[in-house]
């Protein structure tokens, strides 16, 4: 008789995306949307902003993103063949923006593990909107690889970027990325940024309860007047491998008093329709806002819904489009690009798609019991960008 197995059996998990049908209108030359800048959802949002994700691979295995458990070795991430090439993403790109997208965001996974992207910042920098005008291009990053891209980036067209950074505590940030990086080879990267005039620079903290709260202070003390905006970001419950809980988010609200208990701020308004982030400023000693010390964002993704003016769009790397970040499905405008479809054909599908959006996610989930969202399948964050 054969001794009971007694190693631990992790069960695989299906992360494959999965895909609605296209609008049956999308190639019916009688129903065309004509692009025209005047594009709305259902709710009456304008398509605005467009997140492209260039890579499904990342160098960090942060625990809300990509936790080592599933993220391994063993791991079957897209085949090169799979994703879109820089110009299938510009070729998309041109009809969003006819659509009326303004803004160009470049994500991951990690983008700057992307083979030469900046040949397609340079592509994406040359297009234009209706108007004439410049599209805002940024990108986020983990950091790691921006010391030593940040200059060719610039050169290329990159307006801004976004560096996504937990703490300033060496031992707490290995602990998080989960590869042993330091801190201060990010820290580089950012000065990299800011010298090549990568500006205004973003930091983006996630806070989860029970790993790095305590660095909320030491990143505000350093960031405040340093021309960056840190912005603090509930722990989200996005896609289906991170165990998302609902008692490690910590709330905005308590990120607030927080620092405000050393750090007097005063709120600020919105300084664009759609944003995320809610702005509070640094104030001086007369309790104004003083601009040389700067501003925080909170964005509240799981406390405080912002889905009513949302105006963003995803396109992950292998052409997949989504409407929310919490997306379970997305329509696969890969097929359209490689097969015989026009740019009014891709124009259509797209216009076709949005009209059709109704997503608000964030505000199901205030009316649903905690970690009931926990249970269901969507799709990783590391596949489209946060």
């Amino acid at each position: 008789m054969s001794a009971p197995h007694t190693h631990r059996v992790i069960p695989l998990q299906d992360l494959r995306p999965l895909t609605w049908p296209l609008p049956e209108a999308t190639l019916n030359g009688k129903l065309r949307i004509n692009a025209n800048g005047q594009l709305a959802d259902l709710r009456g949002r304008a398509l605005r902003d467009l997140r492209i994700s260039v890579t499904d691979r990342c160098n960090f295995r942060c625990n809300y993103c990509m936790p080592k458990e599933i993220f391994d070795s063993h791991y079957a991430y897209l085949p090169h063949s799979a994703l879109l090439s820089f110009e299938e993403i510009t070729r998309l790109t041109r009809q969003f923006v006819a659509h009326g997208v303004q803004k160009i965001r470049l994500t991951g996974g990690e983008p700057l593990l992307r083979k030469n992207l900046e040949r397609l910042i340079e592509q994406l920098a040359s297009l234009r909107t209706p108007e004439g005008a410049l599209l805002d291009i940024t990108l986020t990053t983990n950091g790691a690889l921006l010391a030593r891209k940040a200059q060719v980036l610039k050169l290329a067209g990159l307006q801004r970027i976004t560096v996504s950074l937990d703490a300033l505590d060496d031992a707490v940030f290995r602990q998080m990325n989960e590869v042993d990086f330091p801190v201060a080879d990010v820290l580089a990267g950012i000065d990299a940024a800011q010298a090549a005039g990568l500006g205004p620079i973003k930091i983006n903290m996630v806070v989860k309860r029970g790993s790095n709260e305590q660095q909320i202070l030491p990143m505000a003390r350093y960031f405040r007047g340093s021309g960056m905006v840190l912005r603090f970001i509930e722990y989200m419950d996005v896609g289906a491998t991170n165990g998302w809980r609902m008692d490690e988010v910590l709330p905005s609200v308590e990120v607030l008093r927080l620092i405000q208990s050393e750090l007097p701020l005063v709120p600020l308004g919105a300084s664009q329709p759609g944003e995320t982030a809610e702005r509070w400023g640094y104030a001086d000693a007369l309790g104004r806002h003083d601009p040389a010390l700067g501003e925080i964002g909170l964005i509240s993704s799981v406390t405080k819904a912002f889905c009513g003016d949302c105006n963003r769009a995803r396109l992950s790397t292998e052409g997949q489009l989504y409407l929310c970040l919490f997306a379970e499905k997305g329509y696969d405008l890969r097929q359209l690009l490689r097969g015989e479809a026009s740019d009014a054909d891709l124009a259509n599908a797209i216009g076709h798609i949005w009209q059709e959006r109704q997503d608000n996610y964030s505000e199901q989930r205030q009316m649903q019991a905690p970690d009931t969202s926990a249970r269901t399948k969507r799709i990783e964050m590391s596949y489209i960008g946060g």
